[in-house]
C-alpha cells in the first residue's frame, strides 16, 4: 500500500466526537465537592441552624419583649421557658437567640475581610519575585504577631457603643496574615511550573495569570483558613465582651456570660442562665472543626483514599477498624504441590 492510500485511508475514519461539555450542575457539583463528605454536611447543617436563628431573630422572638413577668425572676427551665428566666422575668429563648446574630455578623464579616486580604496578599506575594514578594512577606511576619485582642480593647475604647462591624474589621485586619503565608508558599510551588510559563510566554497579564493560572490550583486552602478565621473571630468575640470590654448593649453570647458571672449565677448554680450560651459556643466549633475536616480530607490526597476505602467498606458491611485481614478459603484438594 502506498503512503497515499495509507494517508486516504486514515482520512476515511471518522474522528472522534468532542467530549460533551460539562453542564452547569456537574460544574456547580465539582466546585464544592469539598462539602460533600459527613463531616463538612454535618457542619454546614449546624451552621446554617444558627445563621437561619440570626437573619430571622426578629420573627422568632419580637423585640421588645410582649410579656415580661418581674415576679417570675431566675425560674428554672420550664414548660413555659424552655430556658427558664433572666433577671427581668424574661424567658431565656430571647438573649440565645438574640446573640446568633451578634455572633455569626462578626464571625462572618471578619472571615470575608480576612480571607480576602489573604487571598490578595497571599497570591500575589507568591507569584512576584524581588523585593515586591519580599516585602508582602514583611509585611505578614509583621500582622502575624500583632495581638489581636489587646488591639481590639484599645480600639473599643475610642467608641462608647463599638459597632460590631468594628470589631469585625479588626478581627479580620489582624487574622489575614497566616493564610497569606500558606497561600504563598503553595503560590511558590507553583512558579515554574509548565503551565505557568506558558502564560508569561504568551505575554498574559498579572491579573490574569494570578486569576487563571495561579489562583484555581491553592482553592482548596482558603475555605480551611475562612474557618480558622471564623473560629478565632468567634471565640475573639465572645471572649471580648465577657470581660467586660464590648458593652452589654451589643447582644451575643459573650454578654449572656457576662451578665450571669456580675449576677452570681456560677455561684448560686443557675445553669439554665449561662449553660446554653456555652453549649451554643461549642456548638460553632465543633460545626468549624468538622467543617476543616471534611475540606481537610478532600485537600490531602492521602486522607482523601483513606476516607473513600472506609466507605467503600462500609457498604460492603466490613469493619473499618478491624486490623485483621480476610483471606479467601482454599479447600486441600485445589492446593498445588
Amino acid at each position: 500500500m502506498s503512503t497515499q492510500q495509507v494517508v486516504d485511508a486514515h482520512a476515511a475514519v471518522p474522528a472522534d466526537p468532542p467530549p460533551p461539555p460539562a453542564s452547569l450542575r456537574s460544574r456547580i457539583g465539582s466546585a464544592f465537592a469539598m462539602f460533600r463528605n459527613g463531616k463538612s454536611i454535618a457542619g454546614l447543617i449546624i451552621l446554617g441552624f444558627f445563621l437561619l436563628i440570626a437573619i430571622f431573630a426578629e420573627w422568632l422572638a419580637p423585640f421588645p419583649a410582649p410579656q415580661i413577668d418581674a415576679r417570675a425572676r431566675l425560674q428554672p427551665p420550664s414548660a413555659e421557658h424552655w430556658l427558664g428566666t433572666t433577671p427581668l422575668g424574661e424567658g431565656g429563648v430571647r438573649p440565645i437567640i438574640w446573640g446568633a446574630r451578634g455572633v455569626m455578623v462578626v464571625g462572618i464579616l471578619a472571615t470575608v475581610i480576612a480571607v480576602t486580604i489573604a487571598v490578595v496578599v497571599g497570591v500575589v506575594a507568591g507569584y512576584t519575585t524581588g523585593w515586591k514578594s519580599e516585602s508582602l512577606s514583611a509585611l505578614a511576619n509583621v500582622f502575624l504577631v500583632i495581638p489581636g485582642l489587646p488591639l481590639i480593647i484599645i480600639v473599643a475604647s475610642l467608641f462608647e457603643d463599638p459597632p460590631l462591624w468594628v470589631i469585625a474589621a479588626v478581627l479580620g485586619l489582624t487574622g489575614w496574615a497566616w493564610g497569606a503565608r500558606v497561600l504563598r508558599a503553595q503560590t511558590m510551588s507553583l512558579r515554574n511550573r509548565d503551565f505557568v510559563l506558558a502564560a508569561k510566554a504568551n505575554g498574559e497579564p498579572l491579573s490574569r495569570s494570578i486569576a487563571v493560572a495561579r489562583l484555581p490550583n491553592p482553592l482548596g486552602l482558603i475555605p480551611a483558613s475562612a474557618v480558622g478565621t471564623m473560629t478565632a473571630a468567634v471565640i475573639g468575640l465572645t471572649t471580648l465582651s465577657f470581660i467586660g470590654v464590648i458593652p452589654v448593649s451589643n447582644y451575643n453570647w459573650g454578654t449572656i456570660l457576662n451578665w450571669a458571672s456580675a449576677q452570681g449565677a456560677f455561684q448560686q448554680n443557675q445553669w439554665w442562665w449561662y449553660l446554653p450560651p456555652g453549649l451554643c459556643i461549642a456548638a460553632i466549633g465543633v460545626a468549624l472543626s468538622l467543617l476543616n475536616f471534611g475540606i481537610d480530607e478532600y485537600v490531602n490526597p492521602r486522607l482523601r483514599s483513606a476516607g473513600e476505602r472506609a466507605r467503600a467498606l462500609k457498604k460492603r458491611g466490613m469493619n473499618v477498624n478491624d486490623t485483621v485481614t480476610q483471606v479467601r478459603s482454599v479447600p486441600l484438594g485445589d492446593e498445588k504441590s
